[in-house]
């Protein structure tokens, strides 16, 4: 494996290990804030119980969140010094933003923790409202950075020179705002699905009292209500992304759905394999002019395929797989929480064992389905690091001996994510839901 592949799956590695419990950082203060305000308006102290216990699992997970962003941070520095040369003169200002919105973030986190009990429902909303737009602000500053890799504005490459900076054109780059509400929408998504896979999974538990039972029964159907919603925001979202990458990326598009020629009336190929000898998907099913309408809004629309572009230009064409992956999880993420939610609603009914396990498997399917957009996101840019302007080979260090640091690393990563998971574990188990129900009561 050469330097630049080891750089990048070191890199790699890291942040597929920080996006778990960066998503997660996002979309669980989110549902914080809604319990707290359904406490509110409901009179229900179950909706408490569940802001407070959920803030308890939010704290510990931001306790790797931050040391893993840091070394992402850190990471790229050392990795990509070819391209951080050219971020420090266009593109600082989201980084430099960001700051003061974890300062945002850890300050009314520690008010929301340390002083609940001492605020009005009111002003708990409120500490704990601007944590989530701390956590919201940074995932949207961080993710500015990687929308202008894609779509990059704001200045020039003259001779391998930076001239004509225009940062605020870089921020504001034509790609930011659907990149942005992309990465929030699923954000929010993943940790009402991980809320209610632990619902369901304790759901499943025979041992449970009636009284935990209604707890995790309001949870789940809470999170249901949330989750759904906000993956068929993502997918109304994914819309405008193709759309956004017809104009700006036209080969990621192409790649991700093994078109190789120009055409109108193109068809959307779901599943199936690229074969790039014959430039045909075998296995696939395709549904005629789909393509063309999602690319465009009109089903004649003319769609760039990969034969317009250098082949040295081209995506991996594995991308087509990625894509479908994400595509399919979002897919089947609406439907089951929507017909989760039909069958509560309609027939009034306690959910079946077998439909639980299903909604077990929705928290660890949303998280599959971020890892893979990334993934493709950032696989379907190659050879790019900055689109059009710096190809990876140019970006990355030429420090050899990169495998070492890969393989301690990832040995590092999985302790970490071990201890995660005792910890959490341990932390629940020593409060139980009930000891903390019937406190509440007798309050």
């Amino acid at each position: 494996m050469d330097t630049v592949m080891l750089a990048r799956s070191l890199f790699g590695s890291s942040m597929a290990f920080h996006i778990i419990f960066a998503t997660l950082g996002v979309g669980i203060p989110v549902m914080i804030v809604i319990a707290e305000t359904m406490s509110h308006i409901r009179k229900d102290r179950d909706y408490a119980v569940m802001a407070e216990r959920w803030t308890r699992g939010f704290a510990i997970l931001l306790g790797v969140a931050i040391p893993s962003g840091t070394i992402v941070g850190v990471m790229l520095a050392l990795l990509w010094p070819g391209f951080m040369e050219i971020v420090g003169q266009v593109i600082a200002l989201p980084f430099q933003i960001e700051i003061w919105a974890f300062f945002l973030e850890a300050l009314f986190m520690s008010i929301y923790v340390y002083a609940a009990d001492r605020l009005s429902p009111m002003l708990r909303i409120v500490s704990v409202s601007f944590v989530a737009l701390g956590a919201g602000a940074s995932a949207v500053l961080i993710t500015d950075a990687h929308s202008w890799m894609n779509t990059p504005r704001g200045f020039n490459l003259v001779d391998g020179k930076v001239t004509d900076v225009n940062q605020w054109a870089a921020v504001f780059n034509p790609s930011f705002l659907v990149t942005s509400m992309h990465v929030l929408l699923s954000a929010f998504m993943t940790g009402a699905f991980a809320i209610a896979s632990v619902a369901a999974y304790k759901l499943l538990k025979r041992d449970k009292t009636p009284r935990e039972r209604d707890y995790h029964r309001k949870a789940l159907f809470l999170s249901l209500i949330i989750g759904g919603v906000m993956s068929l925001m993502t997918a109304i979202n994914g819309h405008e992304t193709a759309q956004m990458l017809h104009e700006y990326q036209p080969e990621k598009l192409a790649a991700a759905e093994g078109l190789f020629e120009t055409q109108p009336y193109a068809p959307l190929a779901i599943f199936g394999s690229v074969d790039e000898v014959t430039q045909e998907i075998h296995g696939g099913i395709e549904i005629p002019w789909l393509l063309s309408f999602l690319a465009t809004n009109r089903f004649d629309g003319v769609v760039k395929g990969l034969n317009e572009f250098p082949r040295e230009h081209w995506p991996p064409l594995f991308i087509h797989t990625l894509f479908n992956l994400m595509v399919a999880i979002g897919t089947l993420l609406i439907l089951i929480s929507l017909g989760a939610l039909a069958y509560r609603i309609i027939r009034k009914r306690a959910y079946p064992r077998w439909l639980l396990w299903v909604l077990v498997a929705t928290g660890p399917m949303s998280m599959i389905g971020i890892e893979t957009g990334w993934i493709f996101s950032c696989t379907g840019r190659q050879p790019w690091t900055i689109y059009h302007m710096q190809t990876t080979t140019d970006a990355a260090t030429r420090t050899q001996n990169l495998g070492i640091l890969f393989v301690l690393f990832i040995g590092l990563y999985v302790f970490l994510l071990i201890v995660t998971i005792v910890v959490m574990h341990q932390f629940f188990k020593r409060r139980p839901v009930l000891k903390h129900l019937m406190a509440t009561t007798h309050d």
